[in-house]
């Protein structure tokens, strides 16, 4: 008989996800958060801090890119807890060297490795906690782990308010080994032990690409998520250069900018959970989320000669309609069998967030051809919003889905 703290949707296990997603966010947000001051710091200029902090960003976003692969694998062949463990211990060294960087080589190198470590705690987190909690709560749980780890980067900014850069990474750090204390506690899912010795092909990134159906819905589950990391990495990150080329009244401080964003985003991931049930539907509560962040890109280029205020308010919408990165990762995770689903739900939200390198490509490279900021921007924001709507109508529904089956190929 299934442990009932384990069914139950407060149970410790999702608590300690959420609270692992918490430092998750903290520690990959907080770049976007300080990167204006930490990069003055190191002696650049407006033109350097903004062409730099992208070169960062993107490093960043390599880093999780390989450890999304990387994570994935071994979480289906060694477990869900090992996976966790390891990368926590990785991207809290990471950080506590973020404090110590005296260049942007050296700044890129430690975002890397940190990007490499940060990759794990998500898909492991969301794979365990989908595998413990039986269908009708398993996506409200996630949903709530999503809506609580967000907020890490409402703390993040108001840590940078009041300690120096430096020592926000150190903090960061620090938190990281808090969290490793409490995963000590946490029990593996039942459905990894019951296939952990039998003789299945588990962690096999490979099976992902050698089966049409398979092949199909794991490029659409990276595909839906592309919109979150637009707004995110582009709109939200940059929002101080683009709020320079709409003549906003004010300075602009994009550190505040993510955190209003990650507040929405906060609120938006649990309620798309409750949405998700109400509809008794995955796609349908994306389709309402995705509507809502079209409303906020089109009001984000209209913002001419606004005030600081009316960007932040801009920012929290766009948030708030990107607050459904609980539910495709949790899509992700209910498509396929339990011999690679740690693989699948870690490497597609690192897949989005590598994807990103893609788009600031596509992003400068329109900005070169049009010769318009503004402009490269919404175009990129159309071509991401297509391929994301596309990507959800040819996604199955998973809402009822049983998980309890592999995929079955023998290793």
């Amino acid at each position: 008989m299934k442990n009932k703290q384990q069914q139950s949707v407060f149970s410790f296990a999702v608590l300690v996800a959420a609270l692992g997603y918490f430092v998750d966010i903290y520690d990959l947000l907080l770049f976007s958060i300080i990167r204006v001051p930490s990069l003055r710091s190191l002696g650049l200029n407006d033109d350097q801090i903004a062409k730099d902090g992208l070169f960062i960003i993107n490093i960043q976003m390599l880093g999780l890119l390989i450890g999304g692969i990387l994570w994935g694998i071994l979480g289906d062949k060694k477990g869900r807890l090992k996976v966790l463990f390891t990368s926590i211990i990785l991207y809290s060294l990471g950080n506590i060297a973020n404090g110590f960087v005296q260049t942007v080589n050296q700044y890129a190198l430690v975002r890397f490795i940190s990007g490499i470590g940060l990759a794990g705690e998500l898909g492991a987190g969301i794979t365990l906690v989908t595998e413990l909690l039986p269908k009708e709560k398993r996506g409200i749980a996630t949903s709530f782990v999503a809506g609580i780890g967000l907020t890490g980067a409402v703390v993040a900014f108001f840590i940078k308010e009041m300690f120096p850069w430096r020592t926000c990474y150190f903090i960061g750090g620090g938190l990281g080994f808090l969290l490793l204390l409490l995963r000590v506690s946490v029990l593996e899912s039942g459905m990894f032990k019951s296939i952990e010795n039998k003789n299945i092909s588990k962690g096999n990134f490979l099976m992902l690409f050698t089966n049409k159906t398979r092949l199909r819905k794991y490029i659409t589950a990276i595909f839906i998520g592309l919109p979150t990391w637009y707004v995110i990495g582009i709109l939200v990150t940059f929002s101080k250069e683009f709020g320079a080329h709409m003549n906003i009244q004010g300075a602009i401080d994009p550190g505040k900018s993510v955190m209003f964003a990650y507040a929405a985003i906060s609120v938006g991931d649990i309620l798309v959970g409750f949405v998700s049930k109400w509809l008794m539907s995955r796609k349908k509560a994306l389709y309402v989320f995705y509507a809502i962040t079209a409303i906020g890109i089109v009001w984000f280029f209209n913002l001419h000669n606004a005030t600081p205020f009316h960007l932040y308010l801009v920012c929290a919408l766009l948030g708030f309609g990107t607050g459904f990165w609980a539910i495709f990762v949790t899509m992700a995770a209910e498509q396929f069998g339990t011999n690679i689903r740690a693989t699948v739900a870690t490497t597609v939200p690192n897949m989005i967030r590598g994807s990103l390198n893609l788009v600031s490509i596509f992003f400068v490279w329109l900005q070169g051809s049009t010769g318009n900021y503004l402009t490269a921007g919404w175009i990129t924001g159309i071509v991401v919003f297509i391929i994301g709507i596309l990507s959800v109508v040819f996604t199955d529904e998973t809402y009822h889905k049983d998980l309890d089956y592999t995929e079955g190929d023998i290793a």
